[in-house]
């Protein structure tokens, strides 16, 4: 059988077993794909290649480890490979600091070295660097500062190098110079452009063809706004702009932010994000063009006018191979010491937190204290969550429970600004399994309890399932056979800036600290 031939059956095979049945699988296994082909919230995604590897990052905001680094030798295919940090090195986010963190990465490969760069919006600008983008990175703050965002570093062809970023709620761009390690801004920046056919200008990424200088820059806002290109013989300028991608007569919204690629075969892509509400934003792939006039256009002129739409469905890269299905990481069997790179905290992880090794072959949340507003969710750092990762999709989770004191509880939970969840939880010495709604309210306690029964024994299955459009239905079952329905069912919404995420948590919500403890055997999406 031809090598093509297999890879189809296979891939037929593989995707009628039902294993990931309920999952996004973007190759269609015919040489085309289907966007997204990340139907999950990896959000102000970059892009580059380095000989036959294309590597993305996307912004993480308040989540660690942050900023994940994925790969792909497709660009439709991609695997989680490592985070560019485990920790942001301010005592702030050792609890939940809700939309701020790490802001619009961007990525470049110089001289040997993997460079990202990234903002956060009160804390100023970082860079950090590797040789191998899934070994360890080395994270350094260039400078403190409020309000900038977005930044994209530039090496030109005579050495000299540059970063170019955008302005918190601003409507101009700005270039700095630049030491040629990437490591130090060399002047205070020069506003290079600001145009009111642009507004909300943000997210630019250089790019240097033909003796242009080129800056992708969505504009317009997150979904409302288009994709638009400037461009300059000088760097510093001036720079005039064109729409090159923008929502047309299609349903994708405001397709935004993003990084270009050049393939080997000499083809351009482009991989951008579109905001999905409570399932975040998702990650698309374009084509690109050069135009005869020197203006790129991303997706297809569906309608004549000169600007590119975005595609539902496409041919798949040239890159001269034929590469497996695959996906972001998202079951875990929690079997080889440590967890998957899936997991995010909701905060600055502390080893206290869970346990891989008392218990082998399962994941050990300890009861962590968190008195605010008596366990609000809103409040809690050692929440473990990952992305929604489809539009329908259903988890269950396998528990033991061993509480200290009353009040302690652990489960599965849907987290955003509005959140649900499942539990055990102990009360008069006794075990009851219950559901609770809870919201935000910064002076409130906010939420109630929706159902709630007693279990004669400390163990039990929870599950959840997400329904397409974000409707959630949680149930737990003694023989992971039979589930039963318990609560009302809730509609997950988004975080802030983040989409909406699932996954385990354990908490104290007394005065006291507690020694008790809960055991995850396994967290399966199917």
């Amino acid at each position: 059988m031809k090598p093509r031939s297999l890879f189809l059956l296979l891939t037929a095979i593989f995707l009628n077993s039902g294993l990931w049945a309920q999952l996004w699988i973007p190759d269609l296994g015919n040489g085309n794909y289907k966007n997204p082909v990340i139907y999950a919230d990896y959000s102000d995604p970059d892009v580059i290649r380095v000989e036959d590897d294309f590597y993305m990052v996307a912004s993480s905001f308040n989540c660690t480890p942050g900023i994940p680094v994925l790969h792909s030798n497709d660009l439709v295919n991609w695997k989680i490979i490592n985070y560019v940090y485990d920790q942001l090195p301010l005592e702030k986010y050792e609890k939940p600091a809700h939309g701020q963190g790490s802001w619009a990465p961007s990525i470049r490969f110089h001289d040997g070295l993997f460079y990202v760069y990234f903002c956060t919006p009160y804390d100023g600008l970082f860079v950090a660097t590797t040789s191998d983008p899934a070994g360890k990175w080395r994270l350094e703050q260039i400078v403190k500062v409020e309000n900038w965002e977005d930044p994209c570093p530039f090496w030109d062809d005579d050495g000299n190098a540059y970063l170019v970023r955008s302005k918190f709620c601003g409507n101009a761009l700005y270039l700095h110079r630049m030491s040629p390690d990437g490591k130090k801004l060399l002047d205070n920046g020069t506003e290079i452009f600001r145009d009111k056919s642009q507004l909300t200008i943000e997210g630019p990424k250089f790019l240097k063809k033909d003796g242009y200088y080129y800056i992708f820059a969505p504009a317009g806002g997150v979904t409302p706004g288009w994709q638009a290109v400037l461009r300059s013989k000088n760097i510093w300028g001036p720079y005039e702009s064109k729409v090159v991608m923008h929502t047309g007569n299609t349903t994708i919204n405001g397709p935004h932010q993003g990084g270009m690629v050049e393939l080997k075969s000499g083809e351009w892509w482009f991989i951008h994000f579109q905001d999905r509400d409570m399932y975040g934003r998702v990650t698309l792939l374009e084509p690109m063009i050069w135009k005869k006039d020197g203006w790129p256009l991303i997706g297809v002129d569906q309608n004549d006018d000169g600007i590119g739409e975005p595609v539902s469905k496409y041919r798949k890269p040239n890159v001269g191979k034929t590469y497996p299905v695959e996906i972001p990481q998202t079951s875990d069997e929690f079997t080889n010491g440590k967890f998957g790179l899936q997991w995010q905290w909701h905060a600055n992880s502390c080893s206290d937190w869970y346990s891989m090794d008392i218990n082998a072959g399962t994941l050990r949340l300890n009861a962590v204290q968190n008195i605010t507003q008596n366990g609000n969710f809103w409040f809690v750092p050692n929440l473990l969550l990952q992305k929604f990762p489809a539009p329908a999709f259903t988890t269950t989770t396998r528990v033991t429970f061993h509480p200290d004191m009353d009040g302690e509880q652990c489960g599965l939970a849907v987290m955003g600004e509005r959140w649900s969840y499942i539990s055990l939880i102990k009360e008069n010495d006794s075990l009851f399994i219950r559901t609770f709604d809870g919201v935000y309210e910064r002076c409130d306690e906010a939420g109630a309890q929706t159902a709630i029964v007693p279990l004669d024994q400390p163990d039990c299955y929870f599950r959840v399932k997400v329904e397409d459009g974000g409707l959630c239905h949680f149930s737990y079952s003694i023989d992971n056979s039979n589930f039963i329905p318990l609560g009302q069912p809730f509609k997950a919404s988004k975080g802030r800036w983040i989409g909406a995420k699932v996954g385990l948590f354990c908490i104290n919500p007394n005065i006291q600290e507690s020694t008790g403890y809960a055991d995850f055997d396994w967290f399966r999406m199917n």
